[in-house]
């Protein structure tokens, strides 16, 4: 776990043996390595045991699985400038790479910014940009997530030679916090209509909001009696940052999950709030002379760290897995809670449901679903290639190429002997883009990506063949317009997310275990990216990877998914030596 931050305390006990004094960097050789602000010291707590209080209170002894890196990516006193937010955590990747090359890390950020102001003439107000629109910063992030490696020394977006081989890189991003909370306002209302920071809106990135998991105030310090939680146990924090006004034809849903950030409470005259340390997360302190071991701390940065914890848990688990598998099964993996599943369930439209996706992303994620698959709750992973686009010859517009067609090894006899009770399936796929290098083409969906990837399931009624052609004669009228989902019913999202912008995409049907029998067969296509139309730039010879997450649950009945489909894969299996 590679903290880029204001630095890690590599003394405090708690951490020492975890992170050893050469993985301590400095993004600039001017700093000294030695923090002086606590918030990266705060972070490593929770980076490194997720649940410190946990940790503490349980008799049994803890097991880490995982490293710490630190990179001091702020400096102790002023702060980087704006240009160069894209280089300096260019720079910050390099250090750990350089120093052990081979490791598998994740990179974590919770640090964020608000979206910079436009130059504009001086008869013209400046403006923001619009919301979702990436930046220098946020393309340098999907630009690093995506293998290529970035000019650290010029503070536009640079890249290097493109012919290297690519080194893909995991990134869990803080959504960022809203400051100035009123007790008064609607904060869900407030939230809906503050948009993540910068680099948050990064399409490559794992992007973490933040819920509140307490909402009393037992044991709360007397000074804040009679003071009242904001949010609802199992809500969105009152601080955290959505998507809801982005553009959701051009930009990506954000965040992708959350995580318990904490909660806060108001005053009794509601004209103060605060977050009482009973309502905040536990976790290890700075060290001073004279203070203790451990502080408390919150918001979206506090969720980060502890999904970010999850995801190095999954490396250490599966360290042959790509990062892209790695954020599919977080995201995979999570639930919404009981106050977040009532909004969902209350919601007949499915663009009512996709402006609660941009709220909520997909829950919260579980390191137990992410790494294991229950007897009724099968998972299936792929990590596949696919190469986007070909070219005719002397035509400088590319045309799709492949398409993928996974046949999965379905348990068809016991899906059948349900008959009609209720079952899940769900779907996640996941990919990284490249980010267009000309900053004039960061303003459409089919521009700034390199390419884009979608996934289509086989409906109850269709053979195999017809399904194939079904994708094939749309896939190639154009490479653009996707095929036609609206009528494939029992989707929650539907075409509406299915065919959203962004490098993840992921869904649940539900219905008979019967309709299910005859659905396993999953084809994923390309649809258009700005390689498509760029001759001397397209890297489709070299394909691209992608990872396809498939689960099955049956929520109303105990039955065994698990053994059929493991009997039908361990003819197949081979044996690495």
């Amino acid at each position: 776990m590679c903290i880029l931050d204001t630095g890690v305390q590599d003394g405090h006990p708690l951490l020492t043996d975890s992170i050893a004094p050469a993985d301590v960097h400095v993004a600039d050789a001017r700093w000294h390595g030695r923090p002086i602000q606590p918030h990266g010291t705060e972070m490593a707590g929770l980076a490194l045991y997720s649940d410190l209080q946990g940790a503490i209170t349980d008799t049994h002894t803890v097991h880490l699985r995982h490293r710490l890196e630190s990179v001091k990516l702020l400096p102790d006193h002023g702060e980087n400038d704006r240009d160069l937010y894209g280089a300096v955590t260019a720079r910050s990747v390099d250090r750990p790479e350089i120093q052990a090359a081979h490791r598998a890390r994740v990179f974590m950020l919770a640090v964020t910014a608000p979206r910079p102001v436009t130059s504009s003439p001086e008869s013209e107000p400046a403006e923001r940009p619009e919301a979702g629109r990436p930046t220098s910063w946020s393309a340098t992030i999907d630009a690093l997530a995506f293998g290529r490696a970035i000019d650290d020394t010029d503070p536009k977006f640079t890249y290097l030679d493109r012919d290297e081989v690519r080194r893909p890189r995991l990134f869990v991003i803080s959504a960022g916090n809203i400051g100035g909370i009123i007790a008064a306002d609607d904060h869900l209302a407030r939230s809906d209509v503050e948009p993540v920071e910068d680099p948050a809106q990064s399409w490559n990135a794992l992007t973490v909001g933040a819920y509140s998991a307490h909402d009393d105030m037992a044991g709360a310090p007397g000074h804040f009696a009679g003071y009242v939680p904001i949010a609802q146990r199992g809500e969105l924090s009152p601080v955290s940052r959505t998507s809801v006004v982005f553009d959701r034809k051009k930009w990506p849903f954000k965040p992708d999950v959350v995580a318990n950030g904490g909660n806060v409470a108001a005053s009794p005259d509601r004209t103060d709030v605060d977050t009482p340390p009973n309502l905040a997360l536990l976790t290890t302190r700075l060290q001073r002379p004279g203070e203790g071991f451990f502080t408390t701390t919150r918001d979206t940065s506090a969720a980060t760290a502890r999904v970010a914890a999850i995801a190095a848990d999954v490396y250490a688990t599966y360290p042959d897995f790509r990062p892209e598998t790695v954020r599919a099964l977080i995201v995979h993996s999570a639930q919404w809670t009981e106050a977040m599943g009532d909004r969902f369930s209350g919601e007949t439209s499915r663009a009512r449901r996709v402006s609660l996706l941009r709220r909520y992303g997909m829950g919260v994620p579980d390191a137990t679903r992410a790494l294991r698959s229950a007897a009724d709750a099968l998972t299936l992973i792929a990590e596949a290639q696919i190469h986007p686009y070909e070219r005719e010859q002397g035509s400088s517009t590319g045309k799709v190429r492949e398409m993928n067609l996974h046949q999965l090894p379905w348990p068809i006899e016991q899906l059948e002997a349900l008959g009609g009770a209720q079952v899940q399936l769900r779907v996640t796929l996941s990919y990284f883009i490249e980010p267009n290098p000309s900053s004039r083409g960061w303003t459409g969906r089919y521009i700034y990506p390199s390419h884009g990837l979608r996934f289509a399931t086989k409906r109850p009624e269709e053979s195999l063949e017809s399904f194939r052609q079904r994708l094939n004669t749309r896939a190639r009228l154009d490479g653009q317009r996707p095929p036609t989902l609206d009528t494939e019913t029992g989707w929650l999202f539907g075409s509406n997310q299915q065919q959203a912008p962004g490098s993840l995409h992921t869904d649940i049907w539900t219905g008979t275990a019967a309709d299910l029998a005859s659905k396993g067969a999953i084809a994923v296509y390309p649809v258009a990216g700005w390689w498509k139309n760029r001759r001397d730039y397209d890297q489709s010879d070299q394909g691209v990877d992608y990872s396809l997450v498939v689960s099955i649950e049956s929520p109303e009945v105990e039955v065994d998914l698990w053994t059929p489909v493991a009997g039908q894969i361990a003819p197949m299996v081979e044996v690495k030596t």
